[in-house]
Formats: C-alpha cells, structure tokens, sequence
C-alpha cells in the first residue's frame, strides 16, 4: 500500500492544479509561487524559461521609406544552460529548426514592422511576431483617436547601411545589420538604441536582447523590446508607485493591484509610459501585463517585457513638459473638475446615518471650517459594503438631506464598489442577464459577479443606478476597486480575456461613472476613484489609496503623487491623515498642512473629525483649510492651466526646471503650479533643508523671508510645513469663504512677491 503523507498530498495537488492550467505563460507562477488573485504578475520570469524558442531581432530585409513599412528577419535562439566553474547560467544559442513538417515553418521568419510618424516629435513603432496582422481595435479605449500618420515633418535618407528619418526635434536610424533602431536628438546626440544579441560579445553578461518569445507551453507569443541605458540616464513616469521617482535600477510590474496601500512598488495605477532625463519619452499601447526593468538585471539595458506579441511603441523627443504635452495629446487631457471639488472633502469610514452626516455639516459650519463636500462610505446601504444604489432606512428623507446640505455649501460624495457578493440583491439579476464577467464556460470566475464594463448593457444598467441617485442630489460618486478584475479566467464582452482587460478595467469603469455624473450634473464630470491605467487621466480625478497612519505612509502618498502627475495624470489626492487608524495628532498637523496644499483635499480614515481632538488642534485644522481657501483664484487658475497642457498640478521640481541637473535629484518637494513651492514636513521638527531649482529666489509665504537658489535650511512658519513663492511672480487670493461657492470673487486681490 502506498501511503501520500499531507504535505505531499498538497504538493501533489499544487502540481495537478498547474498542470491543468496547460502551464501557460499568462496563467503560470511568479518565481515558483502561485499565482494570486490580485497579485502583480513579474513577466520578466517567463522570457527565462528555457522550453521557449527564442527570435531574436536580427537584420533589415527591405524598406520601404515612403510607407514606413519593412522587414525584419529574426534569428532562431534556445536558452542554453552554461557552466563556469561552478557558475551555472543560461547562453542564448543558435537553435536549429525541429518543427515537423521542416519547410512548413522558417528557420528565420521575416515578419513586418512599421514606423508611422505622428508630428515632429513622436514616431509611432509597431513589431510584429506573426504574419497575421492584428486589426487596430474598432473600440478604442486608451487613445482619444487613431493617431493618423504623417511624414511631411520628416525627411528620409537612404544608404547601403540603412535609412534614418529626420525631423526639425531628432532622428531616427533602422539599421540593416546588426538590426537596430538608434534614436537621436536634433542635435546628434544619441539617446537610445535597441540592443541586438551581438552586443553580448563585449561583456559576459549576456543579457537578453531585443526579441519574441514563441512558448514551449502553448506556442503563444509574447514581445521584450530592450534598448540601451545610459550611464547618468534617469526614468521616471510608470504610475504612482512609492519607489524613488527616478526609477533607474528599479523593476516594476505594470499590472493593476490592490497594493493595499500606497507604501510598494505595486499600484493601484499603474501606468505603461515613462521618459528619460536624456530627452525621450515612450508610451506602451498595450493593456496587456508589462514588466519593465530599467538596469535592474543589467545596467546598461531598459528590458520591456510584454505580454502582448505586439510591440506598439510610441517615442516623443523632447523636454518631459514637452513630452507629456505629446503624450497626453494621445491618451487625453482632463476638462478641469468644477471649482468646488478644490475645496476640503470631509469623510471617515463611514458615516452609517443621516443624523452622523447632518451633525458633521452642521459643526463644521459651527465651527467655521471651511469645506465643501461631505462623503458617505461604505454605510450608507442598509447592509454596510452591499451596494445596492440606495439609501438606508437610517437616512429618514435622503432627498431633504441632500437639498440642505447643498443649501449650506456642500456638494455629497457617496461610495460604491462594482462587485457583487452572493447576498447582494443584484447579484442574480447581474449573472441571469450576462452583465458580469464570465468564465469560459460562461458561469462566474470567482463568487462576486464584476461588472463587466466591456458590455454596453453592463454600462447602461450601471449608469441608470447612478442616474437616480444624482438626480437625487448627489454631486460625485466615488469610484473604488476595480483593481480585481478576473485575469486569469475572465472572459469579457469585448471577446477578449483578463490577459487584456484586466488593466483596461479601470479606464472603461472611470468612463462609465464620469459620463453619467456629466451628462447629469450639468457638465460637471468627477469622480473620486481608486484604480486607472493610460486613458483614465480624461476622467478625474484620482486619490491615492488607503494610506497608513506612519510617516512612511505620508512619504508614500507624496512620492506617488509626483509620480502619477510625471504619468501624465493632472489631479490627484490622498487621505490626508492616514487611513488605516486613528492618525497621531503631530502626524495629523503635518499631513494636514500638505494636503491642502494638493490639487484636491480629503480627510478620510478612522475619526478623522478635528473636534475628537482638542480645541487647539480644531483651530489649526481651521487655519489649515483657510490657507487653501484664500488661494482659491491662484490655484483654480493653475488647475485650468495643467489640464489644458496635460501637467500636473503637483509636479515634480524637473518639470519647471529641466536644465537645473538638482532638480531631477528632489523627491520630497514639489512645485504647486507655477510659482509655489512646497516641501512638507516629513518628520517633526522645526524645519528642514530645501533645494530652490534654478537661478530664482524665493519668499516663504508664512514669513515673508527670501531664499536664493541652492540648498537652503529653511524653519517653518506658523505652520509645520515649507512654503516659498517664486520671486517677482503675483498670487491672487480672496477672503476666506466657508464655501467656494461663496467665494466673493469681486474681492480678488493680487501680490506680487
């Protein structure tokens, strides 16, 4: 008899459980550990696996220079393992053709790849892995438009070595052996070029480099473009992650999660773009997973590997104002958010009855707080987190609520989530009527039913349930989750699987609440939400998750921040305070004088009301609000500016100050607008060292003295917090109003500094 002892019985049930995936690359594990709902997918680990074969980019067959389309023959590779001493590891090797019958495949297949100018500063580039073109998507969610292509920017010159296009910003090489393409600057210099398998002949490091991988699992394709990285090269963009803001040397999973907060290198916005301080920007037109590693496996190589068998690149030359201006101008520009949104967002987990959200508006207003929206989370259902679009028994006339509430200058936020429990009373309805994402069987990918946004029925019955309550009186709705979106067995209405939705889930979600608050409040299109990828920056705004209540917690929010707005996105927030428990009053004090300094401002968590404090600390809350509130002209001046040229209100120094080579060094200061700098206080103390960019100079706005460029050692004001004005530039303000909406604009005064 055969005994199977438990931990072997589990070891063999893991094993089945793989194999009955068909160990397919989008289904695998991360490093040996399997794969989790939720979990970020590490895509560097299956381009290592060596039952692939590999293709590596090889030479030009031809080009045609008029159409920007040629041919690129691959040369047929194997991961061969290699011993040193002792030192095991893997070559990349000539493989010869096995594949039965032989003719019927090629050793070397020549397959197409485009370049497809877009204007003088970007290029369009697109890498086939099959013959089979795929079609451009008919629904397009990520770009505004097709960007139509056109070469009158560019000249083109031909020679035995190659082709280069060149515009009045740069060129662009292809050369015909070794296949490279080498992009350069209008004035010569080059910035990258991708790296070809004969570049590993100069070091022992043989790193992968720009090729497919054909899967020995299912024969599926997935691309790794690899350029070069250059010695003093910087990264940044790729989401809000809360890793340092120059991502060289860093690895990232471009793949949605719940992060849990904003404390990791995993996002809850992720996003496929990023820029170098050498002058080039790239943006992946992909939804599919990314991981990108800038140096991280090998210094001198950016390694983009795709989940997709298409690489569709797009490439900006420029300063990073001047490629986000470009990137932003194929993925979309917000409209500016209306001007109450500016204002102080008060909210806690959660305000469970009308009577809790009555005596909130009426003490803030007693206690002459200034604050313009009131937010309900999780418990305003009848059944705490069982969203069913309507109020609960505990709100006696929600409509009066919300009619009185708008009569003492408050605009109300609700919560809702798009997944459905078991016990919901949606959920039957939601599965009968095939509204949720399915299974390839056609039942439920995991217990919840998902609203599938890829469905236009979906989004119909989504957006009347929000109709009715904005029709009711609620002014924005606050778009959480979406971030589990089923990937590994989701199967969409769009006829695609999780490989491609899963990230895209939370552009079509943003687009689905923003459109009906829109087209129901008048033009005034918001939401409060979680999760995003490339596209969602036209549907603000976006806060930054659920926070810890720890200094790192406020490094976080910040350095995310200033990562998302160098992502292309113009507005964004946190939870000001920390969301996970009750927030330390001295953390309070700081994080409240910097989160009123952001585009948008929300105090949310546990107990986040000033009065469950002490007298003095509802006097600094006020002043903190106040602070904002006379600012209130400068600053909505400065939102409509960023939206119209796709920058962020909170930017980072570099932004402003792109040939200041210290301002590409600060993470823990920022730019609000223009003219105002501020550098909070992320640890107690009285003050703290502040790098002033440039050759301005600077006058503290709490005290009035002015500071040169360089590194100064500057004490805070009144309040914990560092806040200097451009010299020479002019700040509008207006008297404090315990509403934006009664604001007295006729009283807008102007000093210049």
């Amino acid at each position: 008899m055969n005994i199977i002892l438990p931990s072997m019985k589990k070891c063999i049930l893991l094993i089945a459980a793989v194999l009955a995936c068909g160990a397919r690359a989008q289904l695998t594990t991360n490093n040996g550990i399997p794969y989790l709902e939720d979990q970020a997918v590490d895509m560097s680990q299956q381009f290592m696996d060596p039952t692939n074969t590999l293709f590596c980019a090889d030479s030009l067959v031809s080009f045609d220079a008029a159409t920007g389309r040629g041919i690129l023959q691959w040369s047929r590779q194997e991961l061969h393992p290699r011993q040193a001493f002792n030192a095991n590891g893997y070559w990349i090797l000539p493989l010869q053709n096995l594949d039965f019958p032989g003719p019927a495949y090629d050793q070397s297949p020549r397959l197409e790849f485009r370049v497809e100018p877009v204007n003088a500063r970007t290029l369009r580039l697109r890498v086939f892995t099959s013959p089979i073109i795929p079609k451009d998507d008919a629904d397009e969610v990520m770009l505004v438009e097709t960007p139509k292509i056109d070469f009158s920017a560019w000249k083109v010159s031909q020679s035995e070595t190659g082709v280069t296009y060149t515009s009045s910003e740069g060129s662009l090489e292809i050369q015909a052996y070794p296949w490279r393409l080498i992009l350069r600057d209008k004035n010569g210099k080059e910035l990258t070029r991708t790296r070809h398998l004969s570049d590993n002949d100069s070091t022992q490091v043989k790193t992968q480099p720009f090729l497919f991988v054909k899967r020995g699992s299912d024969n599926s394709r997935s691309i790794e473009p690899v350029f070069s990285l250059n010695p003093g090269e910087k990264i940044f963009g790729c989401g809000e992650s809360a890793t340092s803001l120059n991502k060289a040397g860093q690895k990232l999973n471009l793949f949605v999660v719940d992060p849990q907060g904003p404390e990791t290198p995993d996002m809850y916005k992720p996003i496929p773009f990023y820029f170098s301080n050498r002058g080039y920007g790239v943006f992946m037109h992909t939804s599919a997973p990314v991981t990108v590693d800038f140096g991280n496996s090998y210094i001198g190589s950016t390694r983009l590997f795709m989940a997709d068998e298409v690489a569709d690149l797009f490439v900006m030359l420029g300063s990073p104002k001047e490629i986000l201006y470009e990137y932003t101008s194929l993925v979309g520009r917000p409209e500016c958010p209306p001007l109450w949104s500016f204002g102080l967002w008060q909210s806690r987990i959660s305000y469970f009855t009308e009577k809790e959200g009555r005596s909130v508006v009426n003490k803030l207003r007693e206690l002459r707080i200034p604050c313009d929206v009131i937010h309900f989370d999780t418990g305003w259902f009848e059944v705490d987190w069982q969203c069913d679009y309507k109020f609960s028994s505990n709100f006696t006339d929600a409509t009066k609520m919300l009619s009185d509430f708008k009569e003492q200058g408050f605009h109300t936020c609700l919560w809702q989530l798009p997944y459905f429990t078991p016990k919901n009373p949606y959920f039957n309805y939601l599965v009968e009527n095939g509204l949720a994402v399915k299974n390839p069987r056609g039942g439920l990918p995991q217990e919840d039913a998902v609203l599938d946004f890829s469905n236009p029925n979906t989004v119909a019955w989504y957006q009347s349930q929000l109709e009715g309550l904005l029709r009711q009186g609620v002014a924005v709705i606050k778009a959480d989750f979406g971030e589990a979106a089923p990937y590994l067995n989701g199967l969409y209405a769009s006829g695609k699987t999780g490989l491609y939705e899963h990230n895209l889930y939370p552009v079509r979600y943003n687009k689905a609440a923003y459109d009906i608050i829109r087209k129901t409040n008048n033009g005034e299109g918001i939401i409060w939400a979680r999760s995003a990828w490339a596209g969602s920056q036209r549907y603000p705004l976006h806060w930054g998750g659920d926070a810890a209540t720890t200094n790192a917690g406020l490094l976080g929010s910040l350095r995310e921040a200033l990562s998302f707005g160098l992502s292309g996105f113009s507005f964004t927030s946190g939870d000001i305070g920390g969301f996970v428990t009750k927030s330390p009053e001295k953390l309070y004090r700081r994080w409240m004088a910097y989160g009123m300094l952001t585009s948008h401002s929300r105090v949310h968590g546990v107990e986040t009301e000033p009065w469950l404090y002490n007298d003095d600390f509802v006097n600094y809350f006020r002043e903190c609000s106040e602070m904002k509130y006379k600012l209130m002209p400068y600053i909505y001046e400065q939102a409509k500016k960023s939206a119209e040229a796709g920058l962020p209100m909170q930017r980072a120094l570099l932004l402003e100050y792109p040939e200041d080579p210290g301002a590409w060094l600060i993470e823990d200061e920022y730019l609000l607008g223009e003219s105002m700098l501020v550098a909070p206080m992320l640890e107690e103390g009285e003050g703290r060292d502040v790098y002033l960019p440039g050759k301005d100079r600077w006058v503290d706005y709490q005290t009035g003295r002015t500071y040169g460029p360089g590194w100064n050692h500057i004490t805070c004001g009144h309040l914990p917090i560092v806040v200097l004005v451009k010299k020479g530039a002019t700040i509008a303000t207006v008297p404090v109003a315990q509403s934006t909406e009664w604001i007295d604009w006729k009283k807008v005064s102007r000093k210049k500094y």
